[in-house]
Formats: C-alpha cells, sequence, structure tokens
C-alpha cells in the first residue's frame, strides 16, 4: 500500500492529500511540496541512474586493463586456514589488508579493508547466522603467487598485478580482478574548509558532481583508482574538490564526512553463458548484459507501478549471483548493504587459462564468458565465492552463511485475502460470510493503514473498529487469522504511546549531525523512523507487541511491515537520506539495504516472544536482504493489473527463491489498476503455484473477491484456490526441504536439470520442488500453451486427465479458461488433501490422498512431512517425516528420520498409481495389525490404478503389494 497509480495521477493525489488532511492541520506549502513530489515520484527521473550516482560512474569509467594493485610478497603470513597479506596500489600508495579464508563445505571467503584508515568502515552485521566455520588448507608459494588448496577447490593468488582464480574439481569458476577494475578508495581528512557547491539557476543536478565541476579531471583525487598510466608525483597528491564532500540530487544535499568511499571488484566466469540471481527487479531471470545501458542497482526503494524490464532497483537487495552451466553451480556472495551496481556483460574466455574446462567444448568451439562488475558505495569488500559444484551444493552453502526459513505456520502457506482497505467491522465480517457462502477456502484476512487512528501502528480506528479482539475470534471459530500492517515511520505525535517511548529512550534514527531524531513525510504526516539497526531497541519493538501493548491484538493476529526501505515521501529518491546516523554512529549509506531486514526480524521476534517462545511467528515484509529468509515472507510490491506483470512475477519469484528467500509472492490481480475477469482468472490459477499466495488491491480499484465476478469466472477462481489447499501437503514438505537443505520452493527448470541446456533460460515455466512442472498460461485469449518438457527418458504425466508426455521435448498443450498446465514428473510421490474446507485448520486431521507417478523404469519415490502446523514443538523432535517407495508392484512407507516422533489423526484415504501398464489381480496391505485386501479400479486408457481405503494411520509404517 506505498502510492498511488501513476496513470490517473491527479485524482489520487487528491485522494492522498485528503488523507494527509485528516491527520493533522497542514500548511499550504507542506501540501503543494507533498503533491510535487508524489506528482513526479512515479517517473524514472526520480531514481538515479548510474551518471547521477558519482561512485557508480566514477567505478564505470575505470578501463580494463594493468591492474594497480599488487601483493607485498613480505606481508604475506600463511595461517592454517587462511592467508593474509597486504596489497598496494602503486600509483597512490594507498596500502590495503587481505585476508582469503578457506570455508568448510566447498566456499573461500575474501576480505579486503584499509591497512590504517581514519575511521573504521562498516562491515555488515547481521545477515550471517554466525562466523562460517574455517578449513584446514595447504598453502604453498608459487612462482608469482600463491595457491590454496582445500578438499576439491583452489585459490590461486597472483602478486603483481593482484589478482585470484578460483577453481573447483581443477576447473576454473571465479576469476577475481582479471580486468584490473579492482578499485578501492581509502577515507579520507577534510583538510581545507570548502564552502557547498553553489547551484547555479538553470545547472541540472545529478547525482553526483554539478555541472561546472564536470569537466575537472578525477586523476586529480588521490582515491579515483582509474586504470591509467602510472602518474606523475604531482597527480598522485590528495586534491579536496567540493563534489568530494557531498553531491547534490534532485536538490537533496548528501554530506559525505570522509570523501568518497566506494569499493569496487569485477568477477568473471569463465565457461558460463547465464548468471542469475541479485534480485529484486522486474526483470529476466537469466540476467541480461548491461553493455551499452543501466547496470543492476540493489538499493532498497519505494518505486510505485515499477517499470518492466529493467535493472532498476526495487524493493530488495540480496547481493548473490549464481553462475551456471553444464558442469557446475558457483556463486558470489557480495557481502555488503551499501548502494551497489553491478554490470554484466558476455566475452569470450581466455582458452589458455580453462584447463579441465576445455574438455566440455567442441575444438575450435568460442568458450563463453560472463564479466561482472560489482561497486559499492562505502564498506569493504567482503565476498564469499560459493563453488558447488551442483546447484543444491550452492543452496546449502549459502543457507549455512545466511540459514533458511523456519517452517512456516500452516495458515501463512494458504490463501490470503487482503486489500487496501477492508472499511470497517461489518465489512470484514461481510467478506468472510461470503468465502463460506460461495464455498471458497482462505485463511487470513488483511488489513492496511486505514484500520489505525490515523495512520498510528498498533491502534485502531475505534470507529471503525470497535472490538478487534471479538472480531479476530470470530475468525479463529473457522480457523481464520487476521494480518495488520505495522510500518517502522511513527508519527510525531505527543500524545501516541510508541512516540512517547522511542522519543524519550533516543529510540529513533538521527540526523546526520548526530543532535535529534530524523524527520519526513509518510503516511501519518510528520514522523520519524525507528533504529532498528539497534539490538535493544529491537528488543524494544518485540516487547511492544505483547498483547497488553499492543491493545486488541490476539494470538490469531499476525503482522505486515510495509514500508520499511524505509519510503520517506519527502526524501532523496523517496527514501531516507544516506547520511543520517544509526547505532554505532554508521551512516544509513552504510547499511542501508539492511534496515528493512532488522525490521522484519524485530516483529518477527516480537511474535514468538508473546507466545512464551512457544508460536510461529508470521511477518510479511516488504524490503529485504541475504538473511531477510529467517524472518519471514515477502512479496514483489506494488505490481499493476496487466500480463506484463503476469508474466514478469515468476522470474521475479523464482529470482528471489534461488536466493535464499523462498516465501515469495506477487499480489494476484495486480495491485494497480482493475484487472479483467479473463486476467484475473490466470491470475489466479498461476498465484495458486506462488509459494506466498495472497490477492491485494489498492484502495481506488473495484471489489475483486471472487463472488462478485461472473459466475463461471467465480468457478474457475474456486477451483484454483482449491488447488493450492488440495496440495497443501506437498508445499508443506517442500518448506520442510528447504529448511533442511536451503532448496529453493518454486525452482528454475535448471535448478532440477542441470545438465540440459534448453532450460537455462526458460522463465515462462518452473517446478515445484522435484515433482510438479507449471506452465501457467500467461498471454491474453490463449487457449494453448507451447512448453518445455526436460529431461531424456523422463514420462511427464498431466495432473488432470494424466496424460504422458515425453522428456527433453517440446510440446502444445490444450489450455482453455478452466485449464492450467501442470505436470507431475514420473519417479515422484505427491500428497495431497482431497477433502476441501472452509480454512487449512478444518483439514488437520483429514486423511491424504498419495499420487504415484511412475518413471520409465516403473518406480517412485516421496517424502510427507507432518507436525502441529502452528507451534516451535518441532525443532523438539515433535513431527513425522514419512517416505515412500514403489518398485517392483511394491508400495512402501516408513520412517524417513527416527529423531521425530509425533501423533496424528491422519490416516490414508486414497493411493493412485499413474503408469502402471496393466491391471493387477489382487492388492493387499500389511502393517502391525496384519494383511488384508483392498478394494482397487483400474483405468487401461490411463494406465491409471486408485487403491480404496488403506486406512492405516499416516504415522505408521506399512506395505501395498500390487500383484
Amino acid at each position: 500500500s506505498s502510492s498511488p497509480p501513476p496513470k490517473c495521477w491527479y485524482p489520487l493525489q487528491l485522494l492522498r492529500l485528503q488523507k494527509v488532511m485528516r491527520m493533522g492541520v497542514w500548511s499550504r506549502s507542506a501540501i503543494f511540496a507533498l503533491m510535487w513530489i508524489h506528482v513526479f515520484s512515479v517517473d524514472k527521473s526520480n531514481f538515479k541512474t548510474c551518471d547521477q550516482s558519482s561512485f557508480c560512474k566514477r567505478n564505470r569509467a575505470l578501463q580494463p586493463g594493468q591492474s594497480p594493485y599488487e601483493v607485498l610478497p613480505q606481508s604475506i603470513s600463511i595461517e592454517e586456514r587462511s592467508c593474509r597479506m597486504d596489497v598496494v596500489n602503486k600509483r597512490t600508495g594507498t596500502v590495503l589488508g587481505a585476508e582469503i579464508f578457506a570455508l568448510q563445505g566447498n566456499m573461500f571467503r575474501l576480505k579486503i579493508d584499509e591497512k590504517t584508515p581514519i575511521h573504521p568502515r562498516y562491515t555488515v552485521t547481521g545477515s550471517l547466522v554466525g562466523e562460517p566455520a574455517l578449513q584446514k588448507c595447504q598453502v604453498q608459494r608459487t612462482s608469482d603467487g600463491l595457491e590454496i588448496t582445500s578438499s576439491t577447490s583452489r585459490a590461486l593468488v597472483t602478486l603483481s598485478p593482484f589478482r585470484i582464480e578460483f577453481l573447483t574439481n581443477n576447473e576454473i569458476a571465479a576469476v577475481f580482478n582479471p580486468r584490473g577494475l579492482f578499485n578501492f578508495e581509502p577515507y579520507q581528512v577534510k583538510h581545507v574548509p570548502v564552502e557547498p557547491a553553489r547551484v547555479e539557476e538553470g545547472t541540472q543536478l545529478g547525482g553526483g558532481e554539478t555541472s561546472k565541476f564536470d569537466t575537472q579531471s578525477s586523476q586529480s583525487m588521490e582515491t579515483s583508482g582509474e586504470a591509467t598510466p602510472t602518474p606523475t608525483p604531482d597527480e598522485t597528491k590528495q586534491v579536496e574538490q567540493p563534489e568530494t564532500w557531498e553531491e547534490v540530487f534532485k536538490g537533496h544535499v548528501d554530506s559525505r564526512p570522509y570523501g568518497p568511499s566506494s569499493v569496487g571488484m569485477d568477477i568473471s566466469f569463465p565457461g558460463v553463458e547465464h548468471v542469475y540471481g541479485i534480485p529484486e527487479h522486474a526483470d529476466t531471470l537469466a540476467l541480461k548484459t548491461t553493455t551499452g545501458g543501466e547496470p543492476y542497482r540493489l538499493f532498497n526503494l519505494d518505486v510505485f507501478e515499477y517499470e518492466l524490464r529493467n535493472p532498476m532497483a526495487l524493493y530488495g537487495s540480496i547481493p548473490l549471483m549464481l553462475a551456471h552451466n553444464w558442469s557446475k553451480t558457483v556463486a558470489i556472495f557480495w557481502h555488503n548493504a551499501a548502494e551497489t551496481w553491478i554490470d554484466i556483460a558476455s566475452a569470450t574466455a581466455n582458452k589458455s587459462m580453462l584447463g579441465k574446462l576445455m574438455s566440455y567444448f567442441k575444438s575450435g568451439e568460442e568458450v563463453p564468458q560472463v564479466d561482472t562488475h560489482w561497486m559499492s558505495e562505502s564498506g569493504i569488500i567482503d565476498v564469499f565465492v560459493l563453488l558447488g559444484p551442483q546447484p543444491r551444493d550452492v543452496f546449502k552453502q549459502y543457507s549455512t552463511l545466511t540459514g533458511t526459513t523456519p517452517i512456516p505456520p500452516l495458515f501463512s502457506i494458504a490463501y490470503h485475502q487482503c486489500r487496501w482497505n477492508y472499511n470497517d467491522e461489518a465489512d470484514v465480517e461481510n467478506v468472510d460470510a461470503g468465502f463460506d457462502s460461495y464455498d471458497i477456502p482462505y485463511d487470513i484476512l488483511w488489513l492496511d493503514i486505514e484500520h489505525t487512528d490515523g495512520k498510528k501502528y498498533l491502534t485502531w480506528d475505534l470507529a471503525k473498529f470497535p472490538n478487534p479482539e471479538t472480531m479476530q475470534n470470530k475468525l479463529a471459530v473457522k480457523g481464520r487469522k487476521m494480518v495488520t500492517i505495522v510500518d517502522p515511520h511513527i508519527k510525531r505525535e505527543s500524545s501516541y504511546h510508541v512516540h512517547q517511548e522511542a522519543d524519550a529512550n533516543n529510540y529513533y534514527i538521527k540526523k546526520a549531525d548526530g543532535s535529534s531524531a530524523y524527520e519526513g513525510w509518510c503516511w501519518p504526516g510528520t514522523s520519524s523512523w525507528v533504529d532498528f539497526v539497534d539490538p535493544a531497541i529491537r528488543k524494544w519493538w518485540a516487547e511492544s507487541l505483547a498483547f497488553d501493548k499492543y491493545k486488541g491484538s490476539t494470538p490469531n493476529l499476525f503482522i505486515w511491515n510495509d514500508m520499511n526501505e524505509p519510503s520517506v515521501f519527502n526524501g532523496p529518491e523517496v527514501s531516507i537520506h544516506k547520511d543520517t546516523r544509526h547505532y554505532g554512529n554508521w551512516e544509513n549509506r552504510d547499511l542501508h539495504n539492511i534496515y528493512g531486514m532488522f525490521v522484519h526480524q524485530a516483529t518477527s521476534e516480537g511474535l514468538v516472544l508473546r507466545s512464551a517462545q512457544k508460536e510461529r511467528s508470521f511477518v510479511l515484509s516488504r524490503a529485504f536482504f541475504a538473511g531477510s529468509q529467517r524472518f519471514g515472507a515477502v512479496w514483489t510490491g506494488d505490481n499493476a493489473a496487466g500480463w506484463d506483470h503476469l508474466q514478469v512475477s515468476i522470474p521475479m519469484i523464482l529470482s528471489i527463491g534461488i536466493a535464499g528467500l523462498p516465501f515469495v509472492g506477487a499480489d494476484i490481480g495486480g495491485f494497480f489498476n482493475n484487472p479483467d475477469p479473463d486476467l484475473l482468472v490466470r491470475w489466479y490459477q498461476i498465484g495458486a503455484f506462488y509459494p506466498f499466495m495472497r490477492a491485494h488491491a489498492h484502495l481506488d480499484t473495484r471489489r475483486r473477491e471472487p463472488w462478485l465476478f461472473e459466475a463461471d469466472k467465480m468457478a474457475l477462481i474456486r477451483d484454483a484456490i482449491r488447488m493450492r489447499y488440495e496440495l497443501l501437503p506437498l508445499w508443506y514438505t517442500l518448506f520442510y526441504e528447504h529448511y533442511q537443505s536451503g532448496m529453493p520452493v518454486a525452482r528454475p527448470l535448471w535448478v532440477e536439470f542441470p545438465r540440459d541446456r534448453n532450460t537455462y533460460a526458460v522463465e515462462d515455466q518452473f517446478m515445484l520442488g522435484g515433482s510438479l512442472l507449471i506452465r501457467p498460461v500467461l498471454e491474453q485469449y490463449a487457449t494453448s500453451a507451447q512448453l518445455y518438457l526436460p529431461g531424456n527418458n523422463v514420462v511427464w504425466y498431466d495432473v488432470k486427465d494424466y496424460t504422458t508426455y515425453a522428456g527433453a521435448k517440446r510440446h502444445t498443450v490444450d489450455a482453455p479458461m478452466g485449464k492450467i498446465p501442470v505436470f507431475q514428473r514420473g519417479g515422484t510421490i505427491v500428497p495431497r488433501k482431497m477433502r476441501i474446507r472452509r480454512s487449512s485448520a478444518a483439514m488437520a486431521d483429514d486423511p491424504y490422498t498419495l499420487i504415484v507417478a511412475l518413471d520409465a523404469q516403473g518406480a517412485a519415490k516421496g517424502q510427507l512431512y507432518v507436525d502441529d502446523g502452528h507451534s516451535l514443538d518441532y525443532l523438539s523432535g515433535a513431527y513425522l517425516l514419512r517416505e515412500f517407495k514403489y518398485s517392483g508392484g511394491v508400495f512402501t512407507a516408513s520412517a524417513a528420520q527416527t529423531s521425530g516422533n509425533y501423533t496424528t489423526k491422519s490416516w490414508l484415504e486414497r493411493v493412485v498409481v499413474v503408469g502402471l501398464p496393466s491391471a493387477p489381480k489382487t492388492v493387499k496391505i500389511t502393517s502391525s495389525t496384519g494383511t488384508q485386501g483392498l478394494l482397487f479400479t483400474y483405468t487401461s486408457s490411463q494406465q491409471l490404478l486408485t487403491i480404496r481405503k488403506p486406512g492405516v494411520n499416516i504415522a505408521l509404517d506399512f506395505t501395498i503389494s500390487i500383484s
């Protein structure tokens, strides 16, 4: 609920202004300023380009060539698990300290910092789950450097010029500084007072230097880092330019007390054509070259109705890039929370350095390579190299660094109903009743900002919601929950209890000079922002969610953190000023991208705390960073009702998922504008396969509850939602798999078929776990769909009619409005619950159906995870992990783990075997109670065996024999 759509801004600006005026008395000039800001906030010009971000412009201007950095041989210190060395810039004399660590699990870590900084540089805290475990390694000196060997991986360090090659299984995976673009700008001392740069009338403001300085040579600055011939002594002297100490964008002045402080590194991936990750961008799954255009930007921003197929920054930032080819998958985790830009270019590798990699290419064939250039405004260079070599290995490696998503409460992976805003208690009651009247399941009803008392979070508008506890309890009787929005900006109103505490205890982010709380504009009007970077303040926030402090809340109320980039309506780029001060006296520029994660963390911990550490939390966040997965779900922000936004939702969700954050979705139907009925139906059909399934809409859109559409369209929407509920056992099991291994829940095809080159750029299909392939209908008026089913000798089954399709081939399938093409992979077993009720809680004890899809060898396997669906007892072993196998006419069920133990009433109602070539004569079940025959039917045209009512508790071991 960030802001109005651009296509009809004028009436919606009036709406916004009316809302602001209701908050308090505003001056005419303030209202005009607010209107002016938001008229233009939907324009791309309100957000920086690389040329307007001075550090990006400087780093991007570097030319490939001989790097000025080299290792001082006498500084090398070899230890059991690491190597330390000094790296000097020959042109400036700046000395850096570099450390290379071998990590357990086939990883390396490179850290580079100033050797003797005038002020400490920020190192990211909070994203890692702990200090990574080191691995013993062997270090040998070579003719031109060092060789660090750890298990199956190596790091080859060249001393002059400084360069590192990382290898796995004797194959070069990544090369650091191959083009000589490594750059590290040291902090400076401001020796001579300089008047702020005056902006002449008519001068175009940019993100860096104003036009009067554009012609001055950056070579006069010690920190320029340009890869040019060695300068004269005069050129290496530190000369202070006015733009060194501040830069201006759209009239906003950003002071830089230590001068330019960027870091940059070029990293190449030999033998690779495709790289992925670095969300969040509304762009392709396989990242595009940025040559001749803008780099990909990572800088958490509130961007309204964002443009598509664009590298612009959005709400979240995860600086993880995966590189994949036929032989390996590797990843780079750039552990930096400052504004970051990444250039990507396709290149041809130098064959003389490829070694074993050449065996994967034909003689004379050009070897592809992807060159990347990483540039961050501040901090240090702290890079993890994840050497795979397979996709599953990379996901496990990244999860050991930043963690996984705890198993979410079952209700949170069911269907969520939301809009800005449900008006009052009567509206809530009517919407809830509508779902029951039309037999449509749902689990959570959401309330946006209008439920509060004047946009004061953790309060209620008692005129509209006089009995919030009763309202929540009425939902709870049906097994349903409620979510309310809680944003990090706090209304500066003296009688508001949250503001009273925050102001009295200095809990707000400070102005640049640290003198007092930073103030800006957001939904309540004049606001301040809680400094969630401070662990003590996060603890205070968590305690503020207690039932006796958040009046009107109940155990069935959960929370939504929006606007936590943070969004500041009158700030630069609709965000907070970079020179504001956080805990530890760090500037926002140092840690901007991690702020939203800390909001998410504090809120999630508060929900666990209020339950005395007994219940799981559910918190949705818009902003995110590496590590956010530990605290809940995210979504792709303020999308629009259009087929193009429907299409881009898949690569956006997949990109976030492979970057370690699996619990992600997009607003079904589009947040802005009004979807036509066909678009809404198709969106529900794909939304049923988003890991996070929520319908949401803007205040100015027409109501979209499913029963408000024609009966045929409503029935199709209901079918899609019911399919989600049928598959909840599979979804829950996949979230358990992620919790254990880091595997994404929704997966690009190449994750499951890493050697199938036809999958590498596919973004209109995806896998749900390893068993289901989804090819949603993404085109208006389409009644068929073209798709690629991967895998040599893989059999695929249409889940609706069990038609079989061969793998490693392209197919065209029928896809009328009532169908979404979904295929089960031969060799898998998928658990379902076929008795659909009003909520997931109402289905807790219902029986299971197992769909056994046989592979070409007549075998299949699968798992089922079961626990109570809401508590933290699973951490103490209160769960079941069941394993199912079919081979040679025998189906077996056993414990996949003996450490878990949980009592369930759910039983096995049906086993469906697909791909059985002939009808059996008998089917018998053997369990602890003995052996007995079972009823069954066989359909020869579908090669389909249905075994009815085995009747055994799903927690018990048993065998079904088919003969």
